[in-house]
């Protein structure tokens, strides 16, 4: 019976794209917290050995500031992706929210296409700025180090921030529920009207 053949078979390709879309979702997820793990504890070890020379040697971290500035570019950067990933970006949701049902899903999955092809432009034209940086060869005034390595990280973060609002709206699209990210159900909880 050809009624019967087709929901298992689109059953069967949801789960194989889910899977897949799980594995991407998971390499974006190494990819920024690795790079937010190693910009923030070099952070902090760079600013405990600089106090601590300051104290003791009356010396600290040369180029102290550049590097605590190159490392505010990339931790912001990095974390616009993973802020989508935990559904912890701002939302404007006072239209949203006066939706239910099917027209709701609708919308997020609206948002989420036209947000995720807004970081991807975003992502040309950082793209476009670093490379301006390094065919102009400027570097930072103390260090002297090439700024299209740490602003490298601009486009990265923009990428995998339209990457993961794709992930959202393919996943709202696949599954009956509500997702604000690929594994973030949407849930909000009821006001307590007595204590107000």
């Amino acid at each position: 019976m050809p009624g019967s053949a087709d929901p298992s078979a689109a059953g069967t390709f949801k789960r194989a794209a889910k899977k897949v879309f799980s594995v991407l979702d998971r390499l974006a997820e190494y990819i920024e917290e690795g790079i937010l793990g190693f910009t923030i504890l070099f952070v902090a070890g760079m600013l405990i050995v600089h106090v601590i020379g300051r104290q003791l040697f009356s010396t600290g971290v040369t180029g102290q500031v550049e590097l605590t500035q190159m490392s505010m570019v990339i931790i912001t950067f990095a974390g616009l992706g993973y802020g989508v990933r935990k559904a912890r970006h701002i939302c404007m949701s006072a239209l949203y929210d006066q939706l239910n049902g099917l027209p709701r899903k609708a919308a997020l999955v609206t948002i989420s296409i036209l947000t995720g092809a807004l970081m991807f432009y975003f992502c040309w034209h950082a793209w476009s700025y670093v490379e301006a940086i390094q065919s102009r060869g400027r570097t930072s005034s103390a260090l002297q180090i090439p700024l299209w390595i740490p602003y490298m990280v601009a486009p990265i973060g923009f990428a995998l921030a339209g990457i993961q609002y794709w992930l959202t709206a393919v996943r709202n699209l696949i599954s009956k529920d509500i997702y604000r990210s690929f594994n973030e159900k949407e849930r909000y909880e009821e006001v307590d009207v007595e204590h107000i």
